[in-house]
């Protein structure tokens, strides 16, 4: 059995981008699952032993127990792919890849929050959310039509990095708060581009046009 375990809701965008890094990374993984929605048991007393914010996803490798998306997806390239290819170690790379995570973790912040209060009547403003997703969504469309103009396929380098991976699920869930995909058409063709991937899986709300 695997020394990985993920503390993990099906229907949650960060849980599942802890997912696509494991199954991306080809590792083998234990998982538990927490009843985010109704049951909020990420902010039960045990889940709070792990996690004092009780957010998810939540990780444990053997005696490390780590939470936060970034810092989970940071570990995981570091400490399972020797190669680099996710988490580049060139100075000017890294920071590229380290710039979208932060963009990951607080500009997609609204798409998140868009589609939990869309699929789960969390509390927000859902129009003020939606236009600052695709405040997000535009300056993403637009940094890739640059980046195919130059003959680039991905966020940052020449292959994919974690920086797609953490930008990828809140475009391609999009859709379940309203979001047209017709209007960003270089993230429609990243987003094929991600799907082809190995070890690439899906989740419900993920769209599969070719």
């Amino acid at each position: 059995m695997s020394d990985i375990t993920l503390y993990n809701y099906e229907l949650d965008e960060q849980s599942y981008r802890a997912r696509l890094a494991l199954s991306m990374l080809g590792l083998e993984w234990t998982t538990i699952a927490v009843d985010m929605f109704p049951g909020a048991e990420q902010r039960k007393p045990a889940m709070l032993a792990l996690n004092p914010l009780g957010t998810l996803p939540v990780v444990r490798d053997g005696d490390l127990v780590l939470h936060g998306t970034a810092s989970i997806l940071l570990y995981l390239a570091k400490a399972y792919d020797p190669a680099g290819k996710w988490l580049p170690e060139k100075p000017a790379s890294f920071g590229a890849v380290a710039q979208w995570l932060g963009f990951s973790e607080t500009a997609i912040a609204p798409a998140v929050e868009a589609r939990l209060q869309s699929l789960f009547d969390t509390p927000g403003d859902a129009a003020a959310l939606r236009s600052a997703a695709r405040k997000a969504f535009r300056i993403m469309d637009d940094h890739m039509t640059a980046r195919h103009f130059d003959g680039k396929e991905w966020f940052v380098g020449d292959g994919p990095t974690l920086a797609d991976l953490a930008l990828f699920p809140s475009f391609a869930l999009s859709r379940d708060y309203g979001v047209e995909h017709d209007e960003y058409p270089a993230l429609r063709r990243w987003l094929r581009r991600f799907r082809a991937l190995k070890g690439f899986h899906t989740m419900p709300g993920i769209p599969d046009y070719h």
